[in-house]
């Protein structure tokens, strides 16, 4: 072997050296990065924009893997912590589903039945009445003659709402008398006796207004203030 030779073998011999050195020093940065991103676990994202108060279903979600270390407690981690489940705030894609986002739907208790009408959008239940609150439900009817004065009842205290669907326009060949052109599908849980108060008020009445009850308050109307005429009113200055 001639010298040149020699120094191409120390050079091979050097180059082999350095590039195991190099892959070691690779090795190191992997695991020191390993050891303090620590374990991933299974958490979910959302692919979609949920509106608030809608229902979540598994198209809107998708699973990712996420360090365990970075997982905020909050964070949904297993299917059946959101499915049947409907969005509490409005969701935007791409953020890490957590438990506070999502709420259990309203149920039916027992001799309860489900019962939707079609509110006016222009009397501000929009945005402000979503599934889980309680309302009360307001008619109007005309007077049963020309020389009776028109009437407005709570016919319903304190019912519970299940549902709200979207605003969509009223179909006018239906709804003539309602002077509001778009409206509201609200589900209220009721039993038989409010059910057909509230079917005869969407038939009958002039108008049907929902007036939203303060968290906690259970207190009812008394009876007295349950009816209203603006001839009551002006005659004894309060409510008939």
């Amino acid at each position: 072997m001639n010298s040149r030779q020699r120094r191409g073998a120390v050079l091979l011999v050097v180059s082999v050296l350095c590039a195991v050195a190099a892959f070691a020093g690779v090795l190191a940065v992997v695991s020191d990065a390993r050891s303090q991103v620590g374990p991933k676990v299974t958490a979910y994202e959302l692919g979609a924009d949920v509106p608030a108060y809608t229902a979540l279903t598994p198209a809107q979600v998708h699973r990712i893997s996420v360090p365990k270390r970075w997982l905020p407690d909050t964070a949904i981690r297993d299917t059946g912590e959101f499915q049947g489940k409907i969005a509490a705030v409005p969701l935007k894609k791409g953020s890490l589903l957590q438990s506070d986002m999502v709420a259990d739907r309203p149920e039916l208790r027992s001799g309860q039945m489900e019962i939707a009408i079609m509110i006016d959008a222009e009397t501000g239940v929009a945005g402000k009445i979503t599934p889980g609150s309680r309302v009360n439900i307001f008619a109007t009817f005309a007077g049963k003659k020309d020389s009776d004065p028109d009437i407005s009842k709570i016919i319903v205290a304190g019912a519970q709402v299940i549902d709200v669907g979207e605003i969509k326009a009223f179909d006018k060949d239906q709804d003539a008398q309602r002077l509001s052109t778009q409206g509201v599908p609200i589900t209220f849980a009721l039993g038989a006796e409010d059910a057909q108060r509230v079917a005869f008020a969407e038939s009958f009445a002039r108008h049907v207004r929902l007036a939203l009850v303060a968290p906690g308050d259970t207190a009812a109307p008394p009876p007295g203030d349950r009816s209203y005429t603006l001839a009551g009113d002006a005659g004894t200055g309060a409510a008939r």
